[in-house]
């Protein structure tokens, strides 16, 4: 049953050494590296540093200098002031095990999440639990000039959490209204820093992909207080991943860095929690019938099967709302058994004059240009019959920008002439001819 969107619990703030979910040894050469790699030696900034709250990180700066790999260096702060925390440095033991530990693996600083603690998380905060209301669809997408039945037909899909197909011809706004959706979510998920399976870890948290709440921001000295969730984890919004022809099969497995000897989440791990948008499906390098092959057992049973460089296995959580939008017909680019998988399909046609129209005013209005009567008529009566009068949602924008360039270069107010009409056409369509080479 779905829930309402404000309702993501979050990820409880370890409350002692075992809450961390992680070996021993894993948890102290972290802080290791840490201290080796970072200017830090007080416990308050080596717990901002690892993400753990003060307490347990003393706790294994306590357990590192009963195994003699680190020393108090004093209780002298600055300039001779005495210092509120001690101080701690390695010891030349504490060197060559940390130089040993990044040996192994260059990563440091915040402490990863068990791949099953991350699990439970995933399910407090699930694509599928939300409940998207038609006010909250209609007003993400207030901008867009839309047929009447297509928030109808998004409503439920959106909601579901299952995957969407949005097909139709080119320049109709199917990515303008994948954002849309995903503008309509409005609410915040946890999203790991990393995350460790078989003592490997897992990149996930990613600034490029990942918009780190405001909370978050403005609270550095979150871990000087009591913690209101664990820090391992960054405060987002729900995260949106979009590819386009660039997307190819190797970009869904794991990345393995060589040198840091880390693994980098794939595409559709990060967007847990959020939207996988599919663009312009059918212009990748690989067949999109292989590209919906890869996210059957994904689509289907909601975990993704990634590799280690080993060859080992293992299953994720597959939280994503995958939207794929294609300008091809589907029948001409999958099987039935595809299509059978992707749970709604929704055509994206092009608009009505009258909606065309009204597109045409909104775009004019907002550039400042003019419009005219006679030139509208023009455009309507004698240029668009040569396209069967066939509209699409891109062309308001395209014709005005090419009118406002002609305008700009001949000083010329912006006001819309059948004269510029028919200029801006011309650079609309390229005519079929044979150039001779």
């Amino acid at each position: 049953m779905n829930i309402q969107t404000s309702a993501v619990m979050a990820p409880p703030s370890p409350k002692n050494f075992p809450d961390v979910g992680l070996s021993d040894v894993m948890i102290r050469d972290i802080v290791l590296k840490t201290l080796f790699r970072k200017n830090t030696n007080v416990v308050t900034d080596l717990a901002k540093a690892v993400c753990l709250p003060v307490p347990i990180t003393q706790e294994v700066v306590d357990m590192a200098r009963s195994q003699g790999l680190l020393e108090a260096m004093g209780t002298l702060g600055a300039g001779g002031a005495v210092s509120s925390e001690m101080p701690y440095q390695l010891t030349d033991s504490g060197k060559a095990r940390a130089l040993d530990a990044l040996a192994q693996s260059e990563y440091f600083g915040p402490m990863p999440v068990p791949l099953d603690a991350y699990r439970e998380q995933v399910n407090r905060q699930s694509i599928r639990n939300i409940q998207i209301t038609r006010d909250q669809l209609t007003s993400a997408m207030g901008h867009l000039i839309l047929p009447d039945d297509l928030i109808a037909n998004l409503g439920p899909a959106v909601s579901s959490g299952r995957s969407i197909l949005m097909y139709g011809p080119p320049g109709n706004g199917k990515s303008s209204i994948s954002n849309g959706i995903r503008d309509a979510m409005g609410d915040k998920i946890y999203v790991p820093r990393a995350i460790e399976y078989s003592g490997q870890v897992i990149t996930v948290y990613d600034p490029i992909v990942h918009s780190m709440a405001e909370e978050d921001i403005d609270n550095p000295n979150g871990l000087r207080r009591t913690a209101r969730f664990d820090r391992r984890y960054v405060l987002c919004a729900r995260p949106t991943v979009i590819t386009g022809g660039e997307l190819s099969l190797d970009m869904l497995d794991l990345v393995y860095n060589p040198t840091a000897r880390t693994y980098q989440a794939p595409l559709q791990l990060k967007s847990s929690g959020g939207i996988f948008i599919v663009d312009d499906l059918g212009r990748q390098a690989e067949p999109p019938q292989k590209l919906v092959n890869r996210w059957i057992v994904p689509l289907e049973e909601n975990k993704d099967i990634l590799a280690l460089q080993s060859g080992e296995k293992f299953e994720v959580p597959f939280d994503t709302l995958v939207i794929f939008s294609t300008n091809f017909h589907p029948n001409e680019i999958f099987d039935q058994a595809a299509l059978r998988r992707i749970f709604f399909k929704i055509k994206i046609g092009g608009p009505s004059q009258e909606d065309f129209l009204k597109i045409f005013a909104l775009v004019a209005r907002k550039k400042r240009m003019q419009l005219d009567e006679s030139s509208l008529v023009h455009l309507l009566k004698n240029k668009y019959p040569a396209i069967s009068s066939i509209y699409a949602n891109y062309q308001p924008v395209f014709l005005v920008d090419q009118m406002i360039a002609v305008c700009d270069f001949e000083g010329l107010p912006y006001k819309m002439t059948p004269e510029l009409v028919d200029k801006a056409w011309d650079n609309m369509f390229v005519k079929d001819e044979i150039i001779v080479k």
